[in-house]
């Protein structure tokens, strides 16, 4: 390849090699690595007085003017390599390659509208990773950089806990005594605390137990005069009044509390997006002939619904059998049938955005239902709430299933 690299040309492609290789020049700095050089060639295949001429002398000339002038006000920690060339019989030495140290290539982009890198903050963090003890790689620096300061100290406190406690089996994930932590920062943060600490405390602490509150719609319970309303916790000494063959999971409180009777049925209130979670080993929701769910008619439902089912379509730890999850009121029939309820905007009166999730374990008439509301293109509507939906309507559907 025969080219000329101006010299805007070459702090451009120092710039894309800053961005791609910063992190892993401060860490080598750190002694975490091989050193980082960022080096720009500046006339490939130009080595001869012969190549000179196919450029044209004048062409030449211009880019050797503009290196000329350009090395003139180097900034400190780059330099131009010169390699000879013979022109007409007459030898000199021409820019070749430009090499730039981190401090260096960061100087050559001084003045740039978006700064790659504040290097000053990026040794600070790599600094203050190692004096804790914790993991320094290029990717854990990245991440550790993009943090708000607030979390990075964070960051750094968990480390300190965890060097300080080898054992979290005391505590469950929200009890952690982490200095600054809040009870819900290992939920968006606990796969970089594993990177940077080198152990996983979500794998560590003691499970929260399943707590879940149910409603038993059986007539023939009804008539005893015992509780219709429940609460079961794992390992606790109490158990459910009877065993179900349906065990109905919804996501309205309401929607619980006043379901109509069914024979064999108990109404399970779920737990949004940790019912996958909370409910998929509980042992007597497994052993019943079907478990339903019944969520709203939106992205979220329909994201509970897929994995709700993809945690029960496998084993449960204790040896439960895996078990197929049968939803009502959340297919493509259901949407257009109860149209007149859709929503586009939330409780506080926020558009409801699209959402791009792949939804695998949902089936054909799921799937378009979810697609039409889900859509980053136009919908009439973007949400149906379950409490819209007649309860007598998913009785309806409950018997249905009774007949399989």
């Amino acid at each position: 390849m025969t080219v000329l690299v101006t010299p805007q040309d070459a702090v451009a492609a120092v710039h894309g090699k800053l961005r791609q290789k910063w992190a892993e020049a401060v860490c080598a700095e750190f002694g975490v690595g091989d050193r980082v050089a960022f080096s720009v060639r500046l006339r490939p295949g130009v080595r001869t007085g012969k190549a000179v001429e196919q450029l044209g002398y004048t062409t030449w000339t211009s880019w050797h003017m503009q290196w000329r002038d350009f090395c003139d006000r180097l900034p400190a920690g780059v330099e131009v390599d010169r390699a000879a060339v013979t022109i007409r019989g007459v030898g000199g030495d021409f820019p070749a390659v430009l090499n730039a140290d981190l401090d260096g290539a960061a100087a050559l982009l001084d003045g740039a509208e978006t700064p790659t890198v504040d290097l000053g903050r990026a040794r600070k963090l790599a600094s203050s990773l190692q004096s804790a003890s914790a993991t320094l790689t290029p990717s854990t620096l990245r991440a550790v950089y993009s943090l708000p300061p607030n979390d990075v100290d964070v960051l750094i406190s968990a480390v300190t806990w965890l060097c300080q406690h080898p054992d979290a089996g005391n505590w469950t994930l929200r009890q952690l005594p982490v200095p600054g932590m809040h009870t819900k920062w290992l939920d968006t943060h606990g796969a970089l605390l594993r990177d940077v600490a080198g152990r996983d405390v979500r794998d560590e602490v003691r499970p929260r137990l399943t707590v879940m509150h149910l409603t038993y719609v059986d007539p023939g319970h009804a008539v005893s005069g015992r509780r219709r309303h429940d609460a079961w916790t794992t390992g606790d000494v109490h158990d459910i009044a009877y065993p179900p063959r349906v065990v109905l999971v919804v996501e309205n409180r309401d929607s619980r509390l006043w379901f109509p009777q069914v024979n064999d049925t108990i109404v399970v209130e779920g737990g949004g997006k940790a019912a996958a979670t909370l409910l998929a080993n509980v042992p007597w929701i497994r052993a019943a002939n079907h478990v339903v769910y019944w969520g709203d008619i939106d992205a979220d439902g329909y994201a509970i619904l897929d994995r709700f089912r993809a945690a029960l379509a496998v084993p449960a730890p204790d040896g439960s059998p895996a078990k197929h999850v049968t939803s009502i009121l959340m297919d493509a029939t259901d949407l257009h049938r109860y149209s007149l309820h859709g929503v586009n905007h939330d409780k506080a009166g926020r558009p409801i955005k699209a959402s791009q999730e792949d939804l695998p374990h949902l089936t054909e008439a799921e799937t378009i239902a979810y697609a039409t509301i889900a859509t980053a293109g136009p919908t009439p509507f973007r949400r149906i709430e379950q409490e819209a939906i007649p309860l007598d309507h998913a009785v309806a559907q409950l018997l249905r299933i009774f007949k399989t």
